[in-house]
């Protein structure tokens, strides 16, 4: 099966005004019939046939799941690697306005941390029935992401060529600065009461959101925006934020092990997602961590870095994956 630039694969089903005229991927619907939603996902051809030895680079988001947010980061990924390789991005299910507009099964399911573990290993099974076994899968995570992409690694250990850990939020979630600043509003009163508010944020001005987060681009001023506005989003962001707290605890450190040669990870050099679990991540390496293949961000890159800083750790997963997986 020899993949044109336009074609689109059939796990995916097209919005209907997607279209590869003006940007370099296609986004729809990636079907999850037994979770009961589908998810958001975009899609960036490989110029060669991925059937035949050749790399998908899956893409797995922080909390909000919006791949949206994203796009500037692995269109630049996929720009410079001049196609060479196929990057698919799938969001979390109920997370994104997008499918509440464009799907049909609405279902009232609130989905938690394991069914987006589910979804992901979904993804990666459809992908091997698709693309045959030979097909190299790479899988990324940002923040929570990457704890589902280590999760999924131990499920499916055959499937995954490696992984690639941005800002990753590994143990002890509800233990680091923003966990213990933020949880209580990821609470089930509370994450009612923001989710209400939210129907009110349609009237919000965008000179008010410019102004409250003036270093935004505007395409994810537009995403901040649409997010805000659709409160079965936010809820089910809040949601599965509360799942994190409660469920990621007590850092897997065999797991890390296990895996060590398949691990990429880049931290920030502060970032309060993962505060002190930073170090019990590295320790978990030793006594000899030379072998690692670990970055440790400049000041100016925070954890949120899709805002902004998308097209520095292009670069970054590139140089790994040029090392490793494409050559």
């Amino acid at each position: 099966m020899h993949e044109q630039s336009t074609d689109v694969p059939a796990f995916l089903r097209p919005f209907k005004d997607a279209s590869f005229s003006a940007t370099s991927y296609v986004e729809g619907l990636f079907p999850h019939d037994e979770l009961g939603m589908p998810a958001h996902a975009c899609w960036w051809p490989s110029n060669s046939p991925v059937n035949s030895e050749g790399a998908i680079f899956v893409f797995i988001p922080g909390n909000p799941g919006l791949i949206e947010f994203y796009i500037p980061f692995l269109s630049a990924m996929h720009e410079d690697c001049k196609g060479r390789m196929a990057i698919l991005a799938h969001g979390y299910l109920g997370h994104s306005p997008k499918v509440h507009a464009n799907s049909t099964n609405h279902t009232k399911t609130v989905y938690g941390l394991d069914a987006q573990l589910q979804s992901t290993i979904e993804v990666i099974d459809i992908l091997r029935v698709t693309f045959g076994q030979s097909a190299r899968l790479i899988l990324a995570g940002h923040s929570v992401g990457s704890w589902i992409t280590m999760q999924v690694l131990k499920a499916r250990p055959e499937a995954v060529a490696s992984v690639v850990l941005l800002f990753p939020t590994l143990a002890h979630i509800a233990s680091t600065p923003n966990g213990r600043r933020l949880s209580p509003l990821f609470r089930p009163l509370l994450r009612s009461i923001i989710s209400n508010f939210s129907k009110a944020a349609h009237v919000l001005p965008l000179a008010l959101l410019k102004l409250l987060f003036s270093h935004w681009p505007p395409a994810q001023l537009a995403v901040l925006r649409s997010f805000i506005t659709c409160p079965a989003s936010v809820y089910a962001a809040l949601n599965m934020a509360d799942d994190e707290m409660n469920t990621i605890q007590d850092l897997d450190v065999r797991l890390l092990q296990d895996y060590r040669d398949r691990i990429h990870i880049f931290f920030a050099e502060h970032d309060d997602w993962v505060g002190e679990q930073k170090e019990a991540i590295l320790s978990a390496f030793h006594p000899d961590p030379r072998s690692l293949k670990i970055v440790h961000a400049h000041e100016d890159i925070p954890h949120a870095f899709c805002i902004n800083h998308g097209d520095m750790l292009a670069r970054q997963c590139l140089d790994w994956l040029e090392l490793g997986e494409l050559t």
